[in-house]
């Protein structure tokens, strides 16, 4: 059975995640899928001790499962006074079930009179194909700070408390078409996209 080279699986149920992710993939020659296509499938347990070892281990699980290339991210917050906190725990750093709200609080709070406000959203990336062998990985890192209080809708995780260097506001509330140019998943995406164009050119 020979790998259906046009269809490349968004390996996330994050809805923030997919709608930026099939942004920065137009003009490609693929159709993406998403996970809500395949209802049971099951998560894998994220074991890996860096943003890295998610991503391949996502990627692989998830060609296996459904037998598409498949391109996975992991990415998170990284709080310099926190010792680069949260990190691979980012979306669960408040709890398993904590809002994006809870979540934002609580490193408010933490960060609560300390002056060192440095923080960088780092994302990795990694193709795998339709077997489970990875194909490439790449990385992405948004340098900045994290602002005293949460400004913005237009985005989701920590977003509103980021404030990326070169700019006065946070990610919530900067436009989707500079994000498409400075976050850390575009870099990492641009990376991605350059690989995807090559194995194109090659297979044509």
């Amino acid at each position: 059975m020979t790998e259906n080279k046009t269809e490349l699986l968004i390996a996330t149920k994050n809805a923030g995640k997919i709608k930026e992710l099939k942004e920065l993939l137009i003009g490609l020659p693929i159709q993406t899928r998403c996970l809500n296509a395949f209802p049971n499938i099951t998560e894998p347990e994220e074991t890996g001790a860096n943003f890295a070892e998610n991503a391949v281990l996502k990627a692989k699980y998830y060609a296996l499962q459904t037998k598409l290339r498949a391109l996975a991210d992991d990415s998170g917050l990284e709080v310099q006074a926190l010792n680069g906190a949260p990190g691979v725990f980012s979306a669960r750093y408040a709890g398993e079930n904590a809002t994006a709200e809870e979540k934002i609080e609580k490193i408010l709070q933490e960060l609560n009179n300390i002056k060192d406000r440095r923080a960088r959203f780092v994302c990795t990336m990694a193709i795998a194909g339709k077997t489970g062998e990875i194909k490439f990985v790449a990385h992405g890192i948004c340098d900045g700070t994290i602002a005293l209080n949460a400004s913005g809708a237009n985005g989701f995780g920590y977003d509103p408390i980021f404030i990326p260097d070169g700019f006065s506001n946070t990610l919530g509330e900067l436009s989707d078409q500079i994000k498409r140019k400075i976050s850390h998943r575009a870099q990492a995406t641009e990376k991605i996209i350059q690989h995807l164009r090559r194995f194109y050119a090659a297979s044509t």
